[in-house]
């Protein structure tokens, strides 16, 4: 989502004259583009600011003026503090305020601090095609929807980004289109809860149906009738490029109808790959969590989906040490971790976010070293059943798209199988896939067949 904020202010700021610097030392506007899901990712932000801090007062002495400015949810979040902390940070810009950037650098050109961190009910910057931050890059991220209405006790988004709405469906077909017709080979659809996407732009679909949940999910909020729904995006988007994969993230579990787990079956260019954040794997901790569902409801969707999607490759989002997480909640959320047996996992320890429901009536109780310990023992027991789960493409052909060159040696190349597994392979010629036997490099963009003999 971040890149994507990033490839929006681009287009915002380029329409307005702005040109990218190649260093940063060069550069008259520095802007970070932030994130407040985790204490982390904040803290990250303010070291950073400390070396710019220093850049900062070496272009000062040369006469030359920097402007630093936080963009994002840090800015909506953090607004006065940024602005007062040494007085570093010249603008401030919340996620609805991109379009307002070249006001507030004009601001700050004149020497005052400036900030827009008014959130929006329908800003989805439908209309700005977002500039590519790879040039000649072979896959890209297109936003469907910006906010979130779910309101899990331990997250910042809705408070950060604000309410749920969707871009028009049209506007996303375009987009798609000019991607496609760029070379693009993937694209990734993006919202803080992608699946409950509700176009209500266009009048003959704003009284159809109720959607229905996920079996045994519940919501916080009254259900929402009307729109076109997710189902019919994913369709009319894999229809624009049959050899473009569409993948899409980050959903939330109730939001899986039938509809969409057959169009994902039936579509070849739909990826067989599905994020389903389980949080935890204590019906007690979800409730806690305000997650909607229990452990024995998740689990079911889970064997619905493996019965629907044979062979699809499942992820998932886990906190370690939520407030009041016992051991014995903790175990639980290891044995889901071995029933499961998930491919891609991400997995942290909580931290404690300001103006969400666990701040306000909940208790950070469990230690940090015993988060940490939780942590550590998480990821051991996902990286051994990943291995489990991936040794099946042992000995197996698998169609990877090619990104580009190995990080670990010049030698061989990268890319990602249909499942988002990262395959790694000898730049080496290849047979054309014409027919013709004439023997070829592979290029970033490419379709190559690999047959996986290690993991």
């Amino acid at each position: 989502m971040n890149v994507n904020d990033t490839e929006i202010a681009w287009a915002i700021l380029q329409k307005s004259g702005y040109t990218r610097a190649k260093e940063a030392d060069e550069a008259d506007v520095i802007l970070l583009v932030t994130c407040s899901v985790r204490d982390k990712a904040e803290q990250a932000i303010w070291n950073r600011l400390q070396h710019l801090k220093a850049l900062k007062a070496r272009r000062r002495q040369a006469c030359l003026p920097l402007r630093i400015g936080i963009l994002g949810c840090m800015a909506e979040r953090l607004k006065e503090e940024i602005l007062h902390r040494e007085k570093l940070v010249d603008i401030v810009a919340g996620p609805d305020a991109y379009r307002d950037l070249p006001r507030l650098l004009a601001v700050a050109e004149s020497g005052q601090q400036a900030a827009n961190v008014l959130l929006s009910l329908d800003e989805t910057y439908a209309d700005i095609l977002p500039v590519q931050t790879s040039a000649g890059g072979k896959t890209a991220f297109v936003s469907i929807m910006r906010g979130c209405d779910n309101m899990c006790s331990y997250c910042i988004v809705p408070f950060t980004r604000g309410r749920e709405r969707s871009r028009p469906i049209a506007s996303i077909l375009q987009e798609v289109k000019i991607l496609s017709d760029q070379g693009v080979k993937e694209v990734t659809l993006l919202g803080q809860n992608v699946n409950s996407f509700r176009d209500m732009s266009e009048v003959q679909f704003q009284s159809a149906a109720t959607p229905v949940l996920s079996r045994g999910f519940s919501t916080v909020y009254k259900a929402k009738p009307g729109g076109l729904r997710f189902a019919h995006l994913l369709d009319q988007v894999s229809r624009i490029d049959p050899e473009m994969r569409i993948r899409f993230t980050s959903p939330h579990p109730k939001d899986f109808p039938d509809e969409v787990l057959q169009l994902i079956q039936e579509r070849h260019n739909i990826c067989k790959q599905l994020h389903l954040p389980a949080q935890s794997g204590s019906t007690r901790v979800l409730e806690a969590m305000r997650r909607g569902y229990t452990r024995e409801a998740y689990l079911e969707l889970v064997q619905h989906v493996r019965n629907t999607i044979p062979g699809v490759s499942l992820s998932s989002d886990f906190i370690a040490g939520f407030c009041g997480e016992t051991e014995e909640d903790h175990q639980q959320t290891v044995s889901l971790l071995r029933e499961v047996r998930y491919n891609v996992g991400f997995l942290f320890a909580y931290s404690m976010r300001q103006k969400t429901r666990a701040y306000h009536r909940l208790q950070d109780d469990v230690p940090a070293d015993v988060k940490q310990r939780r942590l550590e023992e998480l990821i051991t027991v996902f990286r051994e059943e990943a291995a489990r789960a991936n040794e099946a493409m042992v000995g197996q052909s698998q169609l990877v798209l090619v990104e580009g060159p190995s990080k670990r040696s010049a030698s061989e190349l990268c890319g990602r199988n249909d499942g988002n597994i990262k395959v790694i392979f000898p730049d080496a010629d290849t047979e054309d896939a014409g027919g013709c036997k004439a023997l070829v490099r592979a290029q970033p963009g490419d379709y190559v067949l690999v047959k996986v003999t290690c993991l």
